[in-house]
């Protein structure tokens, strides 16, 4: 129990961070934008991610934690364009011509639509950069020695909060956003 509310308690300081990150630089605007239908692909797809990224923690850190975030952009865009059809899409639907190495340009491309010159794409893969960073920044301050079970949690929890990140993301790109509602 005591373990689950320390990684818990890391997740939400983390997701905390990033939304100010990314309100700062006006891709968010204070909240995190969500649906169940998007978090529920998270927990099908990790096992998958997982294996693929952990591999590349040592040698590409950032990259490992930042394409979660375009996977929560390319679920987030299904999930507006086309869900009847893509909710059960398989994880290597995502996958580039050379694997997960290059699915963030896959996503970018022929998910979302975007040309990796666009400057539409270059603010979501600074953002993205820049989120792993503060999130490798926050694992290093939990002085966690590498290869433990520890640290994979808070990988584990770090990716999870990035496919989040990267769909809440995507949501504000398509034109989503909260509205006060008033009950009469």
């Amino acid at each position: 129990m005591e373990q689950t509310e320390y990684f818990d308690t890391f997740e939400n300081n983390l997701l905390t961070e990033l939304l100010k990150l990314c309100t700062s630089h006006e891709m968010l605007s204070g909240t995190l934008l969500s649906s169940e239908d998007i978090d529920a692909r998270w927990k099908e797809y990790a096992p998958e991610y997982m294996a693929d990224a952990v591999p590349q923690v040592n040698s590409y850190p950032a990259a490992a934690m930042a394409w979660a975030g375009y996977v929560g952009m390319a679920v987030a865009h299904w999930w507006d364009t086309a869900w009847e059809e893509k909710a059960t899409a398989p994880y290597s639907e995502l996958h580039g011509a050379a694997g997960f190495d290059d699915m963030d340009e896959k996503i970018a491309q022929e998910i979302l639509g975007l040309s990796l010159e666009s400057e539409e794409y270059g603010k979501i893969e600074q953002i993205l950069r820049s989120c792993a960073h503060t999130a490798m920044n926050m694992i290093r301050r939990e002085d966690t020695e590498a290869q433990t079970t520890k640290a994979f949690y808070l990988f584990a929890r770090t990716t999870r909060t990035l496919f989040r990140i990267g769909a809440a993301l995507e949501l504000k790109r398509l034109g989503y956003k909260f509205e006060k509602v008033q009950l009469d």
